[in-house]
């Protein structure tokens, strides 16, 4: 780190960056308090917490864009334990976020078609495509991605992010860590998660020679605390969606989760749960839905398919239709009581090894049952994603189960999570038309 990269990242940062993020979001808040802002037909006003996550994610995208210089960048899955690596000070970057960045930018397939060019199949995660098409050409729409310094990768999701971190290091000749997790079929036995500790103490030995420091135990009983507090703030804001009307869809929660994902473990992660569920609470009392008609409600299985979130949200809604829970965003929030900041390398090898892609197809099947019945729901859309395949293993059974059961129908929605090439306007809208006729909407 040299006198003028800290002077250029605290003046771009902390200093022009921070007082124009300020007074954007400002004056987002202001138009949204005018009168006749919002004139939608079916969907309530957005949560006035909008334009703080925008400038929350547009200071993280800021940050990255001069950290290098300013301090050590770490690459990370999005399962990977980023508590460890926040505690030591690296910046965390989740590719994985900035995919859907993409996907919802409308770039993600100029990016994959990069990366296809280069010889890597469309078969592929379209995630892993988006991310090595702007590794491939600079590309990104924001801004600028950091340079990794070590790259992380956890087995708990796929084992598709071992071969793409492999690409990634190679190309930018940075070490990789690697945490395997086993697989759970059942309930992880103590050998397991004894397993999973030690490759966590190794990983944080690698990663103190690269950022050049040890790990100090109260700051990471500190992240730990403070990322615990942010998922479990979380886990309420998903369950105000049981309230009839919903305040909230999960459309709007695959937009609101992006602090939780990549920004765990900082105070203003908290802060901005705590003000986004202070609303959704005065939304309640007031009886106001996000769903401005509410008369069906619906969940989602796998990744939502980020290019359309808007179109599907208004086409549900016109139907008076609100999604009111995902397994996704529920990932993310099912896990913190397994959060224990007294013991945060035990806790943490016990909380990524029990992510929902980590486990049998039968958990998911339980998990879709009780959202069912908490939610009040009349179906369920299940999203067979084209290049997610282990979060797509056994819809089909799931679909056949929720029917059988709980006599709830389930739409198998054929598409993909960043490829737009997968996805067809047409063929979906008569799909889903003739589904919501089957629940009477």
């Amino acid at each position: 780190m040299t006198l003028t990269d800290e002077l250029r990242y605290q003046a771009n940062v902390n200093v022009l960056g921070a007082v124009f993020l300020r007074f954007e979001r400002l004056q987002l808040e202001w138009k949204m308090h005018e009168k006749g802002f919002w004139k939608h037909e079916h969907l309530a006003p957005p949560h006035f917490a909008a334009p703080r996550l925008k400038e929350l994610i547009s200071k993280h995208y800021l940050k990255g864009r001069y950290a290098n210089g300013h301090g050590k960048v770490a690459w990370l899955t999005s399962g990977a334990p980023a508590e460890l690596f926040t505690a030591l000070g690296f910046f965390p970057l989740f590719p994985e976020n900035h995919g859907a960045v993409c996907g919802i930018r409308r770039v993600a397939e100029k990016l994959s078609g990069y990366a296809e060019d280069a010889g890597y199949s469309r078969d592929l995660c379209s995630y892993a495509r988006t991310d090595f098409g702007a590794m491939l050409s600079g590309e990104t729409p924001v801004g600028k991605l950091p340079r990794p310094d070590v790259l992380v990768c956890c087995t708990n999701i796929c084992q598709t992010v071992l071969h793409w971190y492999q690409v990634v290091a190679h190309h930018y000749k940075v070490p990789l860590i690697l945490i395997d997790t086993p697989f759970l079929y059942e309930q992880a036995e103590p050998h397991m998660v004894a397993f999973v500790e030690k490759q966590l103490e190794a990983a944080v030995e690698q990663a103190e020679r690269i950022v050049g420091k040890s790990l100090s135990e109260p700051r990471l009983r500190e992240v730990t605390a403070r990322s615990k507090e942010a998922v479990e703030l979380w886990a309420q804001v998903l369950a105000r969606g049981k309230h009839h009307p919903a305040p909230i869809t999960a459309f709007d929660e695959f937009i609101h989760m992006a602090p939780v994902v990549e920004m765990r473990g900082e105070a203003f992660t908290v802060e901005y749960y705590a003000t986004l569920l202070a609303e959704l609470d005065d939304r309640v009392a007031k009886g106001i839905g996000a769903v401005k008609q509410e008369k069906r409600r619906l969940i989602w299985d796998n990744l939502p398919v980020w290019g359309r979130v808007r179109w599907l949200s208004e086409l549900l809604a016109a139907r008076g239709v609100s999604l009111v829970a995902s397994t996704y965003t529920n990932a993310w929030g099912e896990l913190a009581a397994l959060v224990d900041p007294e013991h945060p390398m035990k806790s943490a090898a016990n909380v990524y090894l029990h992510p929902i892609l980590n486990r049998g197809t039968g958990y998911k099947l339980d998990v879709m049952r009780t959202m069912v019945r908490d939610y009040d729901v009349q179906g369920a859309i299940l999203h067979s994603d084209r290049s997610c395949k282990p979060y797509s293993i056994g819809q089909i059974d799931q679909r056949e189960k929720l029917a059988t059961e709980l006599g709830v129908p389930a739409l198998l929605l054929e598409a993909d999570h960043n490829d737009p090439r997968a996805f067809s306007e047409e063929q979906v809208s008569t799909r889903l038309s003739a589904f919501l006729e089957v629940i009477g909407a």
